[in-house]
């Protein structure tokens, strides 16, 4: 069921597949694998298999019965793009997406190389926003390959934040989310990594949202940045 959230940049969540697996650094201490876990052990049905990938074809129709306009952040708890989720059951979910045009769905992955692959076989309605990770420099060819995309909306969620980005190439992107790790184990964000990028977004005139400080509180960290709060969004134009 889809379900409203805490996530700063969106209103609600849905997921029609649940679980995913790591490949990268920034999935060490994935959340969403805390909280399937603890979902399992209170007997939710659709956490009867934990953390491991599970479509769920039967929360496939939630979005036709929401009555009001949403933002909504798409597998909260998966990755959209797991080589796992079958491309017909992909298609199924941008079906979906396009079917319901008053709301707009947020997706973001980390296999950006599927995505890109992927990408020409579905159906790019004005209402998707498609997003990549990106936790540090090693990772900004997730952004090249968004690029590619026929999107109207592009997104990077650079978050948790791990390592120096110190050149960032925002042609073609629509909006930059950065935020630090938060709970047990949070590695740290430092503040100059944040101020490198807010200049860029700035010298690039492209959206920055600053989503949080993170660490083990991450409500006492807050997500005050040069004394302010930063939640700029992006404005959908047409691409030529």
């Amino acid at each position: 069921m889809s379900q409203r959230t805490k996530i700063e940049w969106t209103e609600i969540t849905w997921n029609p597949v649940t679980g995913c697996s790591k490949i990268s650094p920034g999935c060490k201490n994935c959340y969403a694998e805390k909280m399937a876990k603890r979902l399992q052990a209170m007997g939710q049905f659709r956490y009867r298999n934990g953390f491991l990938l599970t479509l769920q074809p039967q929360a496939l129709n939630e979005p036709y019965h929401w009555r009001r306009s949403r933002v909504v952040f798409v597998n909260s708890m998966s990755d959209l793009f797991h080589e796992d989720v079958p491309l017909s059951y992909i298609k199924d979910v941008f079906r979906v997406m396009k079917n319901c045009p008053t709301h707009q769905f947020q997706i973001l992955t980390k296999r950006s190389a599927r995505l890109k692959q992927l990408a020409p076989d579905l159906e790019w309605s004005p209402n998707i926003w498609m997003g990549v990770s990106v936790e540090n420099a090693d990772f900004l060819f997730r952004v090249d390959h968004l690029r590619s995309v026929p999107a109207l909306t592009r997104f990077i969620s650079i978050e948790p934040f791990l390592g120096p980005i110190n050149r960032l190439d925002l042609s073609g992107i629509d909006w930059v989310i950065v935020g630090g790790e938060s709970g047990p184990g949070a590695r740290p964000m430092k503040q100059q990594w944040v101020k490198t990028v807010k200049d860029i977004c700035l010298k690039q005139d492209v959206p920055f949202f600053f989503k949080q400080w993170g660490g083990i509180n991450k409500k006492r960290a807050g997500r005050l940045f040069e004394d302010r709060e930063w939640n700029e969004m992006p404005t959908p134009t047409s691409r030529n």
